[in-house]
């Protein structure tokens, strides 16, 4: 348990690390944990967004495209964090630091991450962008894993659809501060720095505060590589709101990566927008500004009302809403409206079932790990949506066949919500 207003370990808890969470956390918490959320995000989107870009069109070797380069940087990289995620997640549940379970994961992914960033920044050839960029996906997975853990070892399960929320913000604002810092530092090498410093001092705060409770080294389950290995697969027939609930953000994400993947080819080749790039940032902007105002209500909300699978059922049927504009009003304004109301149900969608999932996570013991298996269900469709989309496209009736197939896929994923029976 731990105390309103200091958010410091309370009696019945301090020494049970699976005890499930009672007392709300303080704001400071909330506030701390966001923030080093947002220094995972700022470490993976300045380069992702800016800097990994420019650098393969500067390192390209003679008889490679700078778009086949930046492919298998970030193709690889995706592959690292595919398995760390995950990984990290089951580490940071076995490990008995004096500091706690997480911490310990938030520093090392940071120094990581930032020391990724700095080979990046060193990088005179391809080989040096793929391994700076693995050990950011790395390490910054290590970081993010325990982040996302704290909230169901810490927060009661009626504040977090709040605490939801605001990771959600902070995750919006971090890609927006390390698109910016990338932009503004001055030159390759000094975004990359900017974005190492600042993810190194994000993480600060919530280090300095050491409300992570230790895990006895008498809890820790004995280590076998086959059990280890084993706990990955979680049965969905055993565990059938977890398998539901995986179910349901896979969908909701593949229909939304499908929606977006190829916004810019819309707009230039299906509207013929005059500066379809100009036309992509507009979209983009738009669309954040809507999540940013949604993604903290659609939590609060939530956690008010005691209830998550109306918010999801609403939030699919939102974005559906929006992808089914994109393939029947293609005009310029259809888009400004699909893109509002994609920012809109993705926003509620964010927070409330980040809150759903931490309350059907099947064993306190596992909280590091089954998130990590909850999110590849956020990095698979990114995957999963060229594959999709490429013949959808070219072979299948072109954009409005592609934009239907988004809306259907998201909204089965939300209707499939009403599987879940330990949530209301």
């Amino acid at each position: 348990m731990t105390d309103r207003g200091t958010g410091a370990p309370g009696p019945g808890v301090a020494g049970d690390p699976f005890a499930e969470p009672v007392v709300p956390v303080a704001r400071r918490w909330t506030a701390a944990l966001s923030l080093a959320n947002g220094a995972v995000w700022v470490g993976w989107y300045g380069p992702l967004q800016v800097l990994l870009a420019l650098q393969a069109a500067e390192l390209a070797p003679d008889g490679w495209a700078k778009e086949s380069v930046l492919a298998w940087v970030t193709g690889v990289g995706a592959a690292v964090s595919l398995v760390a995620n995950p990984l990290f997640g089951a580490v940071s549940d076995r490990t008995t630091s004096r500091y706690g379970r997480r911490v310990p994961w938030v520093v090392a992914g940071v120094l990581g991450g930032a020391a990724g960033l700095l080979v990046l920044a060193l990088a005179r050839e391809v080989t040096g962008m793929i391994l700076g960029w693995c050990l950011v996906q790395l390490a910054l997975n290590a970081t993010y894993a325990a982040v996302v853990a704290a909230v169901p070892d810490r927060v009661p399960s009626a504040q977090r659809g709040t605490v939801g929320g605001w990771l959600g913000v902070s995750q919006t604002l971090g890609v927006v501060l390390g698109t910016g810092l990338a932009m503004a530092a001055g030159g390759t090498r000094a975004g990359y720095a900017a974005c190492a410093v600042f993810t190194v001092l994000a993480a600060v705060p919530y280090v300095l505060l050491r409300q992570d409770t230790p895990l006895p080294a008498a809890l820790r389950p004995p280590f076998t590589w086959r059990e280890f290995t084993r706990g990955f697969w979680l049965d969905p027939r055993v565990h059938r709101d977890f398998g539901w609930a995986w179910l349901t953000r896979f969908l909701v994400n593949l229909g939304n990566a499908l929606a977006l993947l190829y916004l810019l080819y819309y707009l230039r080749d299906e509207l013929h927008v005059p500066r379809p790039a100009d036309g992509v940032l507009v979209l983009t902007a738009l669309n954040a500004a809507l999540l940013l105002a949604t993604v903290l209500v659609g939590g609060v909300w939530s956690d008010r009302a005691g209830r998550r699978k109306p918010f999801v059922v609403g939030a699919g049927v939102i974005m559906a809403v929006a992808s089914a504009l994109l393939a029947c009003w293609q005009s310029w304004t259809g888009a400004l409206v699909a893109a509002a109301l994609l920012g809109v149900g993705f926003g509620v969608f964010t927070s409330v079932d980040f809150a759903l999932m931490a309350d059907v996570l099947p064993a306190a013991a596992h909280r590091g790990k089954d998130l990590g298996v909850i999110n590849i269900a956020n990095s698979l469709p990114q995957v999963a949506a060229p594959a999709l989309a490429a013949p959808l496209v070219a072979h299948l009736g072109g954009y409005p066949v592609l934009y239907l197939v988004s809306a259907a896929v998201g909204l089965a994923g939300a209707l499939l919500v009403v599987r879940i029976r330990g949530v209301a």
